[in-house]
């Protein structure tokens, strides 16, 4: 696969002109109105991360899939507020997991069909932190709903770790 650095993002359609590279550099540095320090918005964090994984899944791992996903879950289906110590227990569990599930795929939604919300919107529709925040939400919501195929695997996935939490 080639990485475009043109135009807009080849994965999510965000309105980029430099493809790949400038939705990643968003990603990475576009939401400086957040505070991620605060301890009350690293769930926002969680959820951009989340979401970009979901929409960009063929420069990750094919087991990031399963992370990101199972962690939406968790966070929409389930309530769990998600803190930093919970992702390595999560990571743990899935190491576990894969080794019994290595015919397992999470195949992604078509490209360009992951969620109409991207990193441009995100970074250029807010007027405030309240509203990216919501905006932030509502695009991992959507990008959990296009994964939708795959709820029952990510359920089982969910009700497991939560035992064990």
């Amino acid at each position: 696969m080639t990485l475009l650095d043109q135009g807009k993002c080849q994965f999510c359609g965000a309105n980029t002109k430099r493809g790949i590279h400038e939705c990643l550099d968003i990603f990475n540095l576009g939401f400086k109105d957040i505070d991620f320090s605060k301890t009350e918005n690293h769930m926002y964090r969680f959820l951009i991360v989340d979401s970009h994984t979901l929409q960009h899944p063929e420069i990750h791992g094919r087991w990031n899939n399963h992370f990101h996903l199972s962690r939406l879950h968790l966070i929409f289906k389930y309530d769990v507020e998600w803190t930093y110590s919970l992702s390595p227990k999560l990571s743990a569990y899935l190491n576990t997991y894969k080794i019994y599930k290595q015919d397992e795929y999470l195949n992604p939604p078509k490209v360009l069909e992951r969620g109409n919300i991207t990193t441009t919107d995100i970074l250029e529709k807010p007027t405030n932190e309240i509203e990216r925040k919501d905006l932030i939400r509502k695009w991992a919501l959507e990008v959990y709903e296009k994964w939708s195929i795959h709820q029952s695997i990510i359920d089982n996935i969910a009700k497991e770790f939560l035992k064990l939490n």
